[in-house]
């Protein structure tokens, strides 16, 4: 089997973790054996399951480190989903690049900017190693144009900060510079998908 690197990276809620489970489960219906790992820290929704904002989830293991995904590795796995990447230490790089030369697929997602778009974790490093990257954005919550960033509206300087829609927007260049003047629309304001039909 050829080993490769795919990196699915944007901002929050550009549908990241949707792609990666997307692509996990096709690897899956193929009969290939699949591990799922993720970055502990993410606990939002589920300790032990990747899980997209729209509540779509896949059994994973959490780890603290890069190194762990190494120890937890099983020698039947053919293909490797990582989420959360942004939120792993640099040596996932050499991780990643040492299961693709052991003939795996690695398919990893995460976050390209942190809130202040800065380039976010080992990222930049694993865009440049990758054999295929998507990009994709998210909707600006404010204006509906196409968003790159993620920006932070409760209040926090972490850098690392776990959260949804309760400390982050999706917005595009011009409503990011914008900053709180813009206020942030609250979730149960926000338009849903409707099978309703008028007449």
């Amino acid at each position: 089997m050829k080993g490769s690197i795919e990196v699915i990276a944007g901002g929050m809620f550009s549908g990241k973790t949707e792609e990666l489970l997307r692509r996990v489960r096709r690897e899956v219906y193929a009969g290939k054996f699949v591990q799922l790992f993720k970055h502990a820290l993410d606990d939002r929704y589920a300790v032990e399951h990747v899980v997209t904002h729209d509540q779509t989830a896949l059994p994973c293991i959490p780890v603290q480190s890069s190194n762990d995904i190494l120890t937890h590795m099983r020698e039947e796995t053919r293909v490797v989903g990582v989420d959360e990447a942004n939120f792993f230490d640099e040596g996932l790089v050499d991780v990643v690049q040492a299961l693709a030369d052991r003939g795996l697929k690695v398919l990893l997602a995460g976050l390209d900017m942190d809130f202040r778009r800065v380039p976010f974790g080992p990222m930049p490093s694993l865009l440049a190693i990758a054999d295929d990257v998507t990009k994709i954005r998210a909707v600006c919550i404010t204006c509906g144009e196409m968003a790159n960033y993620s920006y932070r509206c409760d209040g926090s300087d972490d850098v690392v900060h776990v959260g949804s829609t309760d400390a982050y927007e999706a917005r595009c260049r011009s409503c990011y510079h914008m900053g709180t003047r813009i206020c942030a629309v609250p979730p149960e304001r926000r338009p849903s998908l409707t099978t309703s039909t008028s007449s």
